[in-house]
């Protein structure tokens, strides 16, 4: 299988260095997205071996559909596509765990559930926790879907993926594919990942804009695919 990694970036010079470095050599293209950074994140991801694009519009979502289409344009198109943060808050090389159920053709999407794995203590905020768990319960009542996490850290496959036909450019970007996924009839799992504190200051959970501006998004979302 081909394997390609899009990791969303806003400032995270310090960070996005170290995770490049462990990812595990079974993925083709580590694709970094530089989201109008004004630090050195660009130049640290291409001196790890990244290929680095810039979007100039800041948007978690936004970022990862300039990966996707990326990717679109390639000559040969990925079998998966694994998303990852650029704040080192993941272990990268746990990537091989998320993927491993699709290697065995038990899954198109694969979570990876940081309230099933083991968390640092402070590596999530109480709303972050409160949120997540809000969220899951809300889209099991509505949509039957079984999650325990909107975890960044995720695989799904390429043909699937496009299916989806993602829109989300901002914070509602991975409660939308795991609705999608789930009213599409996708097969997904989770898998139990560690979780550390991430390197910096969240740009979302690190103030009171993003993590109301986040809430929000998600909630929108939630009520938007009812």
């Amino acid at each position: 299988m081909l394997i390609d990694v899009i990791i969303p970036a806003f400032n995270e010079a310090n960070a996005v260095g170290k995770v490049i470095a462990e990812i595990p050599a079974i993925v083709r293209n580590i694709i970094v997205v530089n989201n109008n950074s004004n630090d050195d994140t660009r130049k640290v991801s291409l001196n790890a071996g990244a290929i680095v694009l810039d979007e100039p519009q800041k948007g978690y979502g936004k970022a990862c559909l300039k990966g996707i289409a990326y990717l679109e344009g390639l000559k040969q198109s990925p079998d998966v596509v694994v998303f990852l943060d650029a704040d080192y808050s993941d272990y990268p090389e746990e990537m091989v765990n998320i993927l491993e159920p699709i290697f065995q053709d038990n899954a198109d999407m694969v979570i990876g559930s940081r309230a099933k794995g083991s968390r640092e203590y402070g590596a999530m905020t109480l709303p972050q926790v409160f949120g997540n768990w809000l969220a899951t319960k809300l889209m099991f009542k509505l949509f039957k879907a079984d999650f325990s996490d909107l975890g960044p850290f995720r695989a799904i496959r390429w043909n699937k993926l496009k299916a989806l036909n993602m829109q989300d450019e901002d914070y509602g970007w991975t409660i939308e594919m795991q609705i999608k996924a789930v009213k599409n009839g996708l097969s997904y799992t989770e898998v139990p990942v560690n979780y550390r504190k991430r390197i910096g200051v969240s740009k979302v959970s690190g103030t009171i804009k993003g993590v109301f501006g986040a809430g929000y998004k998600i909630l929108w979302t939630i009520w938007k695919y009812r």
